[in-house]
C-alpha cells in the first residue's frame, strides 16, 4: 500500500486521528498490519472491520466516508493489536467457514482449511444414504459435520483424544443441528465395540516433529501442538490407522486421508501393504498432493 495516510498509526496507537472515517480506518489498519509482517494485511484489515461493525462490502462502498463510531474504533484497534501479534484471525473472530458452513474455532482446534474440503468432497463421492462413517482426529468437527449435512441419511461418529477439541466439535454440531456422535479416545479405542464402518476419514497430525518449529508463528504458537505433531517422520498416525482399520472398516469400505504434500507415496504404500486397492491420490487447487483414498478388498485384511 502507498505511503502512510493522514491519521494513521503512531508508535503508541493504530489510529492517530480518533475522528476517522470507516474507509480511512481500514486503510490505516492495513498499513499497521503490513508493518507487522501480516501476510494478507489488506484482507485481514477488512475482515476485522466487518466483524466489528457488521458492515458488508456493499454497505461499506456506500458508507466508507462516514465517521467511525468511537466504541467500534476502540474494539477494532484492540483486535488489530492482537492480530499484529500474529494471533490467527480466526481466533479473534472465533469463526471459520468450511464447506459453506460457519464453524466456531479457538486455540484448542486446528483452523479448518480450504484444502481439507477436498477430503470431504472425495468422501462424498463414495458415500450413500444409510452409510456409517467414522472421522478420526475430528478437531473442530468440520469434516464429520459437513459430511452429515451434505449426505442425507448418514450415521456419523467422530473421535478425538482432546476433551477441549471435542467440546468445540459438540458446540459446532449443536449450532449446525448435525446429528454427529462424538467419542473421546486415542484413535479407534474411542469407538471399540461399535459397529463396522462403511467409510473412515481422517485429517491426522502429519507434521514431522522437527519441522513444527519452522512453521509460521500463527501455526506453531497458537494452534494445538497435539494436532500438528505426526512424530518423527510425520507418518505415525497413518501407520496406526491403516494397521488397525481392518477391525473397523467393512470389506469394500473406503479409507480416506488428508496428507502433507510430500506424503502421498508413503501413505499409498502403507495402504497397499495392508490390502487396500483402487488407491488414488488427489491434488489440491495448488496442484499439491492432498488426499489419499483406497478401498478395502472384500477378503479379510491382516491386522
Amino acid at each position: 500500500m502507498a505511503g502512510q495516510s493522514a491519521g494513521c498509526q503512531t508508535e503508541a496507537s493504530v489510529f492517530q486521528n480518533r475522528e476517522i472515517s470507516g474507509g480511512e480506518a481500514v486503510r490505516c489498519a492495513a498499513q499497521y498490519l503490513a508493518a507487522h509482517q501480516i501476510e494478507d494485511a489488506d484482507n485481514d484489515a477488512w475482515l476485522l472491520f466487518s466483524y466489528v461493525t457488521h458492515i458488508t462490502r456493499a454497505m461499506f462502498l456506500a458508507e466508507r466516508r462516514a465517521r467511525m463510531d468511537q466504541e467500534a474504533l476502540e474494539r477494532y484497534e484492540a483486535l488489530l493489536v492482537r492480530r499484529a501479534a500474529h494471533i490467527p484471525l480466526q481466533h479473534l473472530t472465533g469463526e471459520q467457514e468450511f464447506m459453506g458452513f460457519p464453524f466456531h474455532v479457538n486455540e484448542h482446534v486446528l483452523v479448518p482449511r480450504q484444502d481439507t474440503e477436498i477430503l470431504v468432497e472425495e468422501a462424498l463421492k463414495v458415500l450413500a444414504p444409510g452409510d456409517h462413517v467414522l472421522d478420526l482426529c475430528t478437531g473442530s468437527g468440520c469434516i464429520a459435520i459437513s459430511l452429515w449435512k451434505l449426505c442425507t441419511g448418514l450415521t456419523v461418529d467422530a473421535a478425538d483424544l482432546s476433551a477441549e477439541a471435542l467440546a468445540v466439535a459438540k458446540e459446532n454440531a449443536k449450532a449446525l443441528e448435525a446429528g454427529v456422535a462424538f467419542f473421546r479416545g486415542d484413535l479407534f479405542e474411542a469407538v471399540t465395540g461399535r459397529q463396522m464402518y462403511d467409510c473412515i476419514v481422517s485429517n491426522p497430525p502429519y507434521i514431522r516433529t522437527e519441522v513444527i518449529e519452522t512453521l509460521s508463528e500463527e501455526v506453531r504458537a497458537h494452534e494445538p501442538y497435539q494436532a500438528l505433531d505426526g512424530k518423527e517422520d510425520g507418518l505415525y498416525f497413518y501407520r496406526e490407522i491403516v494397521r488397525k482399520s481392518g477391525s473397523y472398516l467393512k470389506p469394500g469400505g473406503h479409507l480416506l486421508f488428508e496428507i502433507g504434500y510430500d506424503q502421498a507415496e508413503a501413505v499409498s504404500m502403507l495402504m497397499q501393504t495392508r490390502g487396500y486397492e483402487e488407491i488414488e491420490v488427489i491434488r489440491d487447487l495448488a496442484g499439491l498432493d492432498r488426499v489419499v483414498k483406497g478401498k478395502r478388498k472384500q477378503e479379510e485384511l491382516h491386522v
